[in-house]
């Protein structure tokens, strides 16, 4: 088995003792808000959630660019590998949004801008990859890949500026918040410091999950080119 980069080892190092140090912020550092309470604390990590789900999908848009410019697989592949990461993030953030939502506005679901926009997001990259399975040539499959997850990332934008457009009742985190929003709070510094420290220690977490989703991807092909060698004999 071909062995696992020493940086990459390293950044699995990193990345578990910049989690364990979020958790300890979020848990312990930041303080408790004085009228949400505990469950505030979902908040840091579930905006986290959904950097990571926006970033995952920007990387995808960028890189399906570059792969219909030229044409090298390995760009689709890093597409591919992100979307599944975003997919994953952006449900994280859908559900833990809910958890905080039942106590702060007694209900799990309501069809607020931000939520049903986050939803359609999530529900056009779960369509890419059903659909690219449905497209078995190589070539076809990446370009299509390419022009669905540029055109697709219209979504991101549109749901991180839905409740700056639309009324809502989803409070803004960073900026101006509506005041009929229901769970709006403002950050002290030390609720900043775990908040930043969140986002980028889930960076961290893509990017690592990124690397090894595309080493396994290389690992399965090389494995398929060796059933191949062995039914050709």
């Amino acid at each position: 088995m071909e062995p696992m980069p020493k940086v990459l080892k390293a950044l699995n190092w990193i990345t578990g003792a910049l989690f364990v140090v979020a958790l300890y912020m979020v848990l312990f550092f930041a303080p408790r808000e004085a009228v949400m309470g505990d469950v505030q604390r979902v908040f840091y990590f579930h905006v986290a959630a959904g950097w990571v789900g926006a970033l995952a999908f920007l990387v995808t848009a960028v890189t399906g660019g570059i792969y219909l410019a030229r044409g090298e697989r390995r760009w689709d592949l890093v597409a591919l590998a992100s979307v599944e990461i975003g997919v994953i993030f952006t449900f994280a953030n859908i559900v833990s949004g809910s958890i905080w939502a039942r106590p702060i506005w007694n209900t799990w679901w309501t069809w607020d801008p931000r939520l049903v926009t986050a939803t359609v997001m999530e529900l056009v990259y779960l369509a890419y990859l059903m659909l690219r399975q449905g497209i078995e040539d190589t070539d076809r499959r990446a370009r299509f890949g390419a022009v669905y997850g540029i055109v697709g990332f219209l979504s991101v934008p549109l749901t991180f500026l839905s409740i700056r457009i639309f009324r809502t009742i989803h409070p803004v985190v960073i900026g101006s918040s509506d005041p009929t929003a229901l769970g709006a709070f403002d950050m002290i510094p030390k609720m900043r410091v775990a908040f930043f420290f969140s986002l980028f220690t889930f960076t961290f977490v893509y990017v690592t999950l990124l690397w090894h989703r595309l080493r396994l991807q290389r690992l399965s092909e090389k494995v398929e080119q060796m059933k191949m060698k062995i039914l050709s004999v």
